[in-house]
């Protein structure tokens, strides 16, 4: 039996607006130069492979730009970035002054004290309503800085608590690093 249910796009975002997020900044290059934005949609897929995936909506034009490019790479935000993602979430804006971000291996950009990075290539692409799915392989990875992640948390910018050193991480703490992965992702 098919139920047919109408959801009001504004109640949809309110409800998932309770879903906390990090923030990320998805880029590329290509004959009309550098290119990004901001993205919460994003998530590590699989570990072998090494797979992440983030969406997109159909109509970008950034995100055309990355599908036509092939490659991306991901900027994981730190809380100290709330301006930078404020940057790629506004339309028009010239988004990379120089010596603001240095090129991965695959030549997109990194931006500069991102808290993190991988660099990708892109393995698939899936439809998804208003838009789609693209799916990297993760082809390097950059290093940790010490500090937080940037989150979004109903409609704002949010902290996480500091991490006490001296207790053992919890379980979803080390999702990515459990030896039974296959129950996790």
């Amino acid at each position: 039996m098919t139920l047919s249910v109408s959801v009001e796009p504004g109640r949809f975002r309110r409800v998932f607006g309770h879903f906390c997020t990090g923030v990320t900044v998805m880029t590329t290059t290509d004959d009309e130069g550098p290119a990004g934005f901001a993205c919460q949609a994003f998530a590590p897929l699989s570990l072998d492979p090494p797979l992440v995936l983030f969406c997109v909506r159909s109509a970008s034009q950034t995100g055309s730009r990355i599908l036509t490019a092939g490659f991306f790479a991901v900027n994981v935000l730190a809380d100290d970035q709330r301006d930078l993602s404020r940057l790629f979430g506004s339309p028009g804006a010239d988004r990379f002054a120089p010596g603001s971000w240095t090129p991965s291996p695959s030549g997109a950009p990194i931006l500069k004290d991102a808290l993190t990075w991988a660099d990708c290539r892109i393995e698939a692409v899936h439809p998804g309503g208003d838009h789609v799915i693209v799916v990297g392989r993760v082809t390097a990875l950059g290093q940790c800085r010490d500090t937080a992640p940037l989150v979004f948390h109903r409609g704002r910018y949010t902290a996480t608590m500091a991490i006490s050193p001296h207790e053992p991480p919890e379980v979803v703490d080390t999702l990515l690093s459990w030896p039974r992965h296959n129950d996790w992702i």
